[in-house]
Order: C-alpha cells, then sequence, then structure tokens
C-alpha cells in the first residue's frame, strides 16, 4: 500500500456543532448504528447536535478516535428493500470530544454542568447494567466509579449540584436486555439510596431525568480488516476506526414526549420509530437474531469456523440453527411477522457482503446467554416442548470455555472475553475436572452457578439431562461427531 495521510480534519471536511449527546462506548456498534443515526440527523437539518464519547472502562478506543479528530469511515453493504444489492459509504464526523474518565475524570464531571447536554446513549453489554457495590462507598468527586450506572450517578450528581432542579437528561441506553431504560433508571436509584443521598436528588433522578427503553438491530461486523489496504486505497486515506455493517436498521424506542423532543430521530426518513410498547420488538428480534447468534458461537466455532457466513454455509450447522429457530425460538415469540423475520435474519446472516466474526459475537457469552437464551428454553419448557438445540448450544458454550478447539487438526487456544469473575469461574471448573475427571461434578457447578444464570439450572431435570448427555457427547466424539449424532436423534 503506497503511502497515505490519515484520516483526520486535515483531510476530510469536519463539522462541529452544540455538544448536546454523551454516548458511553465506542464500540464497533454504537459507530455503525447510533452515530450514523445522529449523523443523519444532523445532515437533514432539522436537528443540531454532536458527540462526546466517553469510554466506559479501562481500554478502549477514545485515542484512536481522538487521534483522526472523530472521523470515521462507515461502509453499509447489504440487500434493499427493493432486493437490489446496494453499498453505502460515507464519512462520520458528529464525535467532538473523547473522555477516557480512568485519565481524567475531572473532564467527564465537567460535562455534566453543560447546559448544551440534553441526551445519554449508551452501550455497555448485557453486563453493563448492573449494580456495583464498590460504587456505593467511593468518593464520586475524586474517584472513577467501577460501573457505568456508577459514572452516570457521578455525572447526574455533578449535574445537580451545579445546575439544581429542572436540567435532567434524556437517557436511552440501548443495552440488549428488557426493560433497559427502567432497569437503568432502577439500577441509578439503587446505589443513589445505598449510598445515603439526599430526597432532593433521588427527585432530580425520579422526575427530572426521562429514561426510554430500547430496541437497537443491525449487524455490524466491524473493522473490516481484510479489505482493509484496499479500502484505504479506495479513500485516499489510512482510517484505522473504519467500521462495516449491513444495510438494514430498525431503532424502536419507547413513547416518552421529553426524549422524543430532544433525540427527534424519528421525523427524519429513517427506521426509527417511537411506540407504546417496546416489548413485542424486543422479544422477536432478542430471540430470533440475537438468541441465535448466541448458540450459533460455540457451536460453530468448536468446528473450527470463524465467520457467520461461513458457519451457515455449513449443511449442518445450517440444519441446527435452522431447527432450533423453528422448532423451540418461535412458538415462544408472539408477535406479528416473527415467521417472516426468522426467514429475513437467516438472509441476513448470508449476507456476502458482512463478514461477522463469531468472536466479535462471543464477547460476554455466559450473561448474554442467560439473557438471550435461557427465557426461550424456560418458556420451551413451560409449553412441553424439548429445548434439545438450545441446551445442546449452552452444552457447547461450556466446552467453549474451556479455552481450546481444534481446527484443521492443530489445537489452538480461544481467546475468551467475559469478565474477569466468570472468566475465572471457569477456569476453576476446568482445574477441577482435570485433577478428578468428575463430569458430574462440573456439570453439577456451571448450571448450578446463580452467579452465571441467576438461578440454579441444576435443579430443573429437564436441562440437566440433555447438558450431561450434549457435554459429554461433544468431549468425548468431538464436537463434528457430537453434532451428526444430535441431528439424527
Amino acid at each position: 500500500m503506497k503511502t497515505l495521510p490519515m484520516l483526520s480534519a486535515k483531510v476530510a471536511k469536519k463539522t462541529t456543532a452544540p455538544i448536546k449527546i454523551m454516548q458511553f462506548g465506542e464500540g464497533n456498534f454504537l459507530r455503525a448504528f447510533v452515530d450514523w443515526l445522529i449523523q443523519k440527523m444532523n445532515d437533514s437539518g432539522q436537528y443540531e447536535g454532536h458527540v462526546v464519547v466517553v469510554q466506559p472502562l479501562p481500554f478502549g478506543r477514545v485515542k484512536e478516535l481522538k487521534e483522526q479528530d472523530g472521523l470515521y469511515t462507515l461502509i453499509l453493504q447489504g440487500i434493499n428493500e427493493e432486493g437490489k444489492a446496494v453499498r453505502d459509504t460515507r464519512l462520520i464526523d458528529v464525535l467532538d470530544d473523547f473522555v477516557n474518565p480512568y485519565d481524567d475524570y475531572a473532564s467527564f464531571l465537567h460535562y455534566g454542568e453543560s447546559k448544551d447536554l440534553e441526551v445519554i446513549v449508551s452501550n455497555t453489554t448485557e453486563a453493563g447494567i448492573c449494580f456495583e457495590e464498590k460504587d456505593v462507598s467511593i468518593d464520586l468527586e475524586t474517584e472513577t466509579p467501577v460501573s457505568f450506572p456508577g459514572k452516570l450517578l457521578a455525572l447526574l450528581k455533578r449535574r445537580y449540584d451545579t445546575l439544581g432542579r429542572g436540567h435532567g437528561l434524556a437517557i436511552l441506553p440501548c443495552e440488549l436486555i428488557d426493560d433497559n431504560g427502567d432497569r437503568l433508571k432502577e439500577v441509578l436509584l439503587h446505589l443513589a439510596e445505598a449510598r445515603g443521598m439526599d430526597e432532593g436528588f433521588l427527585s432530580f433522578l425520579r422526575e427530572d431525568c426521562h429514561y426510554t427503553s430500547t430496541l437497537v438491530d443491525r449487524i455490524v461486523p466491524g473493522f473490516p480488516r481484510d479489505e482493509f489496504p484496499s479500502l484505504c486505497e479506495e479513500f485516499g486515506y489510512v482510517d484505522n476506526n473504519m467500521v462495516k455493517g449491513e444495510y438494514f436498521h430498525l431503532f424502536v424506542l419507547k413513547e416518552e414526549s421529553y426524549v422524543e423532543e430532544r433525540f427527534p430521530v424519528h421525523k427524519v426518513g429513517l427506521h426509527a420509530i417511537y411506540v407504546p410498547d417496546v416489548h413485542p420488538y424486543k422479544q422477536r428480534k432478542v430471540r430470533i437474531l440475537n438468541g441465535s447468534h448466541t448458540s450459533l458461537v460455540p457451536v460453530a466455532y468448536l468446528l473450527g469456523h470463524d465467520e457467520v457466513r461461513e458457519s451457515l454455509l455449513d449443511p449442518e450447522v445450517a440444519a441446527f440453527l435452522k431447527g432450533e429457530i423453528e422448532t423451540e425460538t418461535l412458538p415462544t415469540v408472539h408477535t406479528a411477522g416473527a415467521d417472516r423475520f426468522a426467514s429475513d435474519v437467516l438472509d441476513r446472516f448470508l449476507n456476502p457482503y458482512v463478514h461477522h466474526a463469531l468472536l466479535s459475537i462471543a464477547l460476554n457469552s455466559i450473561p448474554k446467554f442467560k439473557e438471550r437464551d435461557l427465557p426461550i428454553i424456560e418458556d420451551d419448557i413451560a409449553l412441553g416442548i424439548s429445548p434439545r438445540h438450545l441446551v445442546y448450544a449452552l452444552a457447547s458454550l461450556a466446552v467453549f470455555y474451556s479455552g481450546k478447539r481444534v481446527k484443521d487438526g492443530k489445537e489452538e487456544e480461544i481467546p475468551l472475553k467475559d469478565s474477569p469473575e466468570n472468566l475465572a469461574a471457569m477456569a476453576r471448573l476446568y482445574e477441577e475436572l482435570e485433577k478428578t475427571g468428575d463430569e458430574d461434578a462440573f456439570i453439577t457447578q456451571f448450571l448450578g452457578s446463580t452467579a452465571f444464570f441467576g438461578k440454579n439450572l441444576a435443579e430443573n431435570t429437564v436441562i440437566r439431562t440433555l447438558f450431561a448427555k450434549y457435554f459429554r457427547d461433544i468431549r468425548t466424539l468431538g464436537p463434528r461427531a457430537a453434532l451428526e449424532a444430535f441431528l439424527h436423534e
């Protein structure tokens, strides 16, 4: 590749606008979905507001984004509503400031004093909206809180202290959990009450801040590593933050007049809607798309596959996933158009323009399985349906967390990414299994972990019986032979 300039405001046009939106998270999804929506809002002329990006964890990309003045290239490819192949490439320029609260906590808190700031958006994964005991006792003025709700609480406290009542924010969490807006509000109040914060501030959280639940839908494979050199040649610059996503998008938000006024994404010709009830849309999307993504990863990855499309070109993997959706997932989804949505999802997974790495989906797989797939298993059992495929996926997930797979006859390490607590717990389980060879003990402890699943699954005879069979089959026969045996049951 010939020498090309780094993308920056010296290379491409960079607009500015009042910073009205604080975004917790700098990952591929937010940049390919929410920031794209904000770009479209600004380009429409009906909205003027840019973004400050906050890095929610000690590691992240705000430094890399800042080096390019917040500019990056988004490439959307897929099939449009007319059935035609489309490629939409655009420069995103709505990111204006970048804050790492672990390095510069004062700058983060200072945004709490901004009268321009109106909106909070976040995507900190399913594990991000949680009550963190360590945040109860720290000094919110001088110490960076551990959790996302802790950081948001500190920001809102600074806002309340400096601006007073009447200066709340519109808060739009995009984490894929049920009632994410209500859940975030609940955690904020729990944390504030545990800290003994005054009633005036609690009223500010309850009444002045406005929370709305959301559903987001776009497959985002992320950084186009294989195409990077040719794309840089095409664009005429080096862009280390470029991101690729599918053309399809849907954003569903619960009606909330305060939020709608300050984040009018539904008014600029996008597939973005405010509705009275997000639940039907969320159940359909999370169970069919996200649930099948989560169950697919360990099954396909242990077979040596690395991408979603590649996995579904394997006839046995395709048969497994189709069987799961049709026999176990769809009977639990009570939304109009669920069958069509499921068919469209399988087509989206086979999008030839999207190279979606299984490992990018595998981040925090244990909490994802709990939120996305476990409710389907429980509903299946209540309906008298055997959740064979989903429990097979859970057994595959347990084997996946051994941290090893065999590909092309060679053993290789799996780069597991989950919370330190989950990774340490799984490491202890495997250490004990290697010492004793006692699979029953492993099964009891894994399924019985309330830290993993919020309940003791080992007490459920259906789950335990199926899991024990499939876990042993995968370890004894190997992933391919075990899947073949499963499909011929």
